[in-house]
């Protein structure tokens, strides 16, 4: 299985339960996994990185950077797929203010789409069922879809994590 991240992951383990300056072995975890390639992120979530924080400076260090890429080009049907299917897309209302909404979720959910039975999504998002245009989680998305996702706390669970 390869779990694909979404930006929240890494963002908020930072913020939270694992800065990068006091939990080295939980980075080096990440890494190993995706240099394994457990663990991925497609190009346009991982530009989501932005400023001087010290997970930025983890991220886009070189060798991170080419262990965790996911190595392939999104698939423009499957991303079209995704909108009007996982984010209220078919709707006439649904315009260019619409879709920033959404950052680059519909990126991540078409690299899981491509192939569905072997990738996950791996995100800090929560479900919250809405009709209001512009308002779709990527866990709702992807359920629509019929790609498995699950939070970065399963994830930790699945592949093992653990602080010797």
């Amino acid at each position: 299985m390869m779990y694909l991240l979404d930006a929240n992951t890494l963002i908020e383990a930072h913020e939270t339960f694992y800065p990068v300056d006091r939990m080295k072995p939980f980075w080096d975890w990440v890494q190993a996994q995706a240099e394994i390639g457990s663990i991925k992120m497609p190009l346009e979530v991982h530009g989501e990185f932005t400023g001087d924080g010290l997970h930025v400076q983890w991220i886009t260090d070189p060798d991170v950077k080419s262990a965790l890429l996911l190595d392939e080009a999104a698939d423009p049907a499957l991303i079209q797929k995704v909108i009007n299917d996982g984010y209220q897309g078919a709707d006439p209302r649904f315009d260019d203010i619409e879709h920033t909404k959404y950052g680059q979720d519909p990126f991540l959910a078409a690299y899981a789409l491509a192939d569905p039975q072997n990738r996950t999504v791996v995100t800090r998002e929560r479900s919250k069922r809405t009709k209001r245009l512009g308002s779709t989680k990527l866990p709702d998305a992807c359920d629509d879809l019929g790609i498995n996702w699950i939070d970065d706390f399963q994830l930790y669970r699945e592949l093992n994590f653990k602080v010797s």
